[in-house]
């Protein structure tokens, strides 16, 4: 932790207290520690505890800058190389989360580009409040991690989940955070393909599906945070394009498979979470095709298979597939392995409640060969993408 930059972020509750010990352990342990307060933190400790212990001055002002020749809570921003909000009440939770910025600290954080980390510490009915639940499922999804609170006796005379996390804990996983690291998909390539393919009828419609692309999206973000060179192979999505990729744009299963096909070689895991269309228009037209009387009737014609395609093709890459089925969930998908020559299916029930398409969670078996099944239940999409990572790596280590 030598010379790493820690800005500590306190704000109002009864933990302040411990934010005190926090500052002055990761100071002993050669962090260089900066302190910002806001109004309702100075209630319960003077400012200069927080000086003494990180001997640095301490800021809670937005006004006063202590250095005219920058902005101070964008110099901060960018200074920090951790930014620890400790404690971390509801109420800055919530503000983050909506992107409130009223006071020094939650000015800094919108502003931050380094990693923040959140401690909370409040009552436990609080914290279990759908409200706060809701922001802090929010702030994981902008990318801020959260030191979960122990359980004990609170301040408020209530026994459960809420105290802020012990300072030593804290300095641990701090440490942790900076020890380098080799990643497991470290100098790996990656491949995933996500969301839905058009197939045009014509200038103005096209067959497609329901599938929003926030599984593939969060494979390939999880395949990025493991190490790997990713290259993101999208259809037709709603979603930002993800930092730390190469994005490649497609439309139809035509596109998506020369574009796979085009990276295949140089690959060594693919996964293919795409929803891709199994038929298209025989003869699109090029004009818009007219309403008439009566019924009509388009001949359709298979789309290529880009799961069997890659299969047959493939020499040391890992495939892995997935099935997005509504009834005979891991038969269907047992079959699909074996005929596709994949190394896994990933199997999910799309009628399920909270699983499959436009939602954010899943539920999904990992299917292998010699009889491997792996359940994963009901969870966020980005939690399930890093889970399937660390199952299947570990396996391939075995």
């Amino acid at each position: 932790m030598n010379g790493k930059k820690v800005l500590v972020c306190v704000t109002g509750g009864i933990a302040v207290y411990k934010a005190v010990a926090l500052v002055s352990k990761l100071q002993q342990a050669g962090a260089v520690v900066k302190v910002m307060m806001t109004d309702s933190a100075r209630q319960f400790v003077n400012p200069l505890s927080f000086q003494v212990m990180s001997k640095n001055d301490v800021f809670f002002d937005t006004f006063d800058e202590k250095d005219s020749s920058v902005i101070a809570h964008i110099d901060l921003a960018d200074w920090a190389d951790l930014i620890l909000v400790a404690p971390a009440t509801a109420n800055v939770i919530g503000k983050v989360a909506n992107g409130i910025a009223d006071n020094m600290v939650t000015t800094t954080l919108l502003a931050a580009s380094s990693p923040v980390w959140m401690a909370p510490a409040m009552n436990v009915h609080m914290y279990d409040h759908p409200a706060v639940v809701r922001n802090i499922e929010q702030l994981y999804k902008d990318g801020v991690r959260f030191i979960e609170p122990s359980e004990g006796f609170l301040a408020c005379g209530y026994v459960g989940k809420g105290r802020m996390e012990e300072p030593e804990k804290i300095v641990a996983l701090v440490a942790e955070h900076f020890q380098p690291k080799t990643l497991p998909l470290q100098g790996k390539k990656v491949i995933v393909s996500a969301g839905p393919t058009r197939e045009r009828i014509d200038p103005v419609r096209f067959v497609t599906n329901f599938s929003s692309g926030k599984m593939g999206y969060a494979m390939a973000e999880a395949a990025r945070d493991l190490g790997a060179d990713v290259v993101l192979v999208s259809g037709p999505v709603a979603l930002a394009k993800p930092t730390g990729m190469r994005v490649v744009d497609v439309e139809s299963a035509q596109d998506m498979l020369e574009a796979i096909e085009a990276e295949y070689d140089t690959a060594d895991i693919v996964v293919k979470t795409a929803a891709v269309a199994d038929y298209r228009p025989k003869n699109a037209a090029t004009q818009k095709v007219k309403k008439k009387d009566g019924d009509t009737f388009m001949e359709m014609e298979r789309t290529p298979d880009i799961l069997a395609t890659l299969g047959n093709k493939k020499k040391h890459q890992l495939l892995i597939g997935f099935a997005a089925e509504t009834n005979d969930v891991e038969t269907y998908a047992q079959g699909k392995l074996t005929r596709k020559n994949a190394d896994y299916i990933v199997a999910n029930d799309v009628t399920e409640v909270g699983a499959g398409f436009n939602t954010d969670t899943n539920t999904v078996t990992l299917i292998g060969h010699s009889d491997y099944r792996a359940r994963f239940e009901h969870m966020p999409k980005t939690e399930l993408a890093k889970r399937l990572f660390e199952t299947i790596l570990k396996r391939a280590e075995q």
